[in-house]
């Protein structure tokens, strides 16, 4: 990590500060309420926010000795939480991505042994190193984007063995780059080849064997499966998840992507941190996952790259819903981490105000991975992840659509990275 006075610095003359506020996933009409202030300061000490709030109410005598910086004017935020990605995996799949632009669709792919498998084989040659080196590479580029907490998630192996070289490899970029990285076990998804068409047996294969593999290595937070027409139905989702947490691993859930299966019905059963994508969701499903406080993530990226309609934000958010914003990272449906663009298709095409996307990309993120209770806003007590910009005013954030305006990212009070 790269720093001046690590852990400790006093911010002043920010131009305006701007974050939520709470330590639960903002919902409905409350994530609107951004507290904003000009002329504002931020106090950090041991890597902890001492004090965030208007620079005249900051008593600077408290905070004598702390290494001073100068914002210049420039708007302050919480670091951004992108609360899914599936950014540790070997190969690309470039070709694919343009056989969608003209017209192949994306489950046709997959049946013909493309997609996540394409991914499977060269994951499953790539040795750790590899993808460590390939991990570091892209963490960094979502540090340079203003990332300070990131979830990643395996299912590239479809194997034992993979799959926990995938989360081995999560570990250790985590320890190289100045982000966090919560894992997620993805073990549902896609069939792993050795089993064919025969997605029953897998599963069976992943519950007795693969499961508690990954519990005894320790590093996975979350379970994930995708539930979808010609993938895994919610039955076996359910059975798979329900093992899961009681091995200690969160559910989450691929829900509603490409068509409407009933997962978002299943992770408002299941009371899963987040349900994910939700193209295909409908009211129904928002009433759900608002009454069971589950955060509703949306992936613009990858509706952008696979030509379909986006999540409907708008209805979910009037639903009472809490609504996070990631990116989607991966080789096959999203090969972006943009934060820029996932802004700017919120706000043009989502019917998303600043306010709610700040709140979805920071602390509805942190909620999304049962971790709003010490990051994803600026108050005292939380963790120093923030963020400076090249700009005034949050405003600017859409308004310079796909641009990315990170002047300094701050991890922990320490300086990750400068423009």
């Amino acid at each position: 990590m790269n720093g001046e006075g690590a852990g400790n610095a006093l911010v002043v003359d920010i131009g305006e500060l701007a974050t939520p506020l709470g330590g639960v996933a903002r919902r409905g009409a409350a994530m609107r309420e951004i507290y904003r202030v000009e002329d504002a300061a931020i106090a950090v000490r041991d890597g902890l926010i001492a004090y965030a709030g208007p620079r005249s109410g900051l008593d600077e005598g408290s905070f004598e000795g702390l290494p001073r910086i100068d914002a210049h004017g420039m708007a302050v935020i919480p670091g951004f939480v992108d609360s899914h990605t599936h950014f540790i995996f070997a190969g690309y799949r470039s070709g694919e991505f343009l056989e969608r632009a003209s017209g192949s669709d994306y489950m046709e792919i997959h049946r013909s042994g493309g997609g996540i498998l394409s991914t499977v084989r060269a994951t499953r040659a790539a040795d750790a190193d590899e993808l460590i080196r390939l991990g570091e590479s892209r963490a960094w580029t979502m540090v340079q984007n203003g990332v300070t907490t990131v979830e990643c998630k395996s299912g590239y192996g479809l194997d034992i063995e993979t799959e926990l070289r995938q989360l081995e490899a999560a570990r250790a970029v985590a320890e190289r780059a100045a982000i966090d990285i919560v894992p997620t076990y993805m073990g549902l998804h896609a069939t792993g080849p050795e089993f064919e068409d025969r997605s029953s047996g897998y599963v069976e294969y992943v519950i007795a064997e693969a499961l508690p593999a990954v519990a005894a290595q320790g590093i996975a937070r979350f379970s994930d499966a995708f539930c979808e027409a010609g993938v895994f139905g919610p039955d076996e989702c359910r059975r798979f998840l329900v093992a899961a947490r009681a091995l200690g691993l969160e559910p989450k859930l691929h829900a509603e992507e490409l068509g409407r299966t009933g997962g978002a019905a299943l992770a408002a059963e299941l009371g899963a941190a987040s349900a994910d994508h939700l193209l295909k969701a409908e009211e129904d499903d928002f009433r759900l996952l608002a009454q069971a406080g589950v955060v509703a993530t949306c992936l613009p990226l990858a509706s952008f790259c696979l030509g379909e309609k986006h999540a409907d934000a708008r209805g979910m958010i009037d639903s009472g819903c809490a609504v996070a914003i990631a990116t989607d990272l991966n080789p096959g449906s999203a090969c972006s981490g943009s934060i820029p663009l996932a802004i700017a298709l919120a706000v043009l095409q989502m019917g998303m105000s600043i306010e709610e996307v700040l709140t979805a990309l920071t602390l509805n993120g942190a909620a999304a991975l049962r971790l709003a209770a010490d990051r994803g806003s600026l108050e005292a007590g939380k963790r120093a992840d923030f963020v400076l910009l090249d700009a005034p005013s949050i405003s600017f954030l859409p308004y310079r659509s796909g641009v990315n305006i990170v002047a300094a990212t701050f991890k922990d009070g320490a300086l990750a990275y400068r423009a």
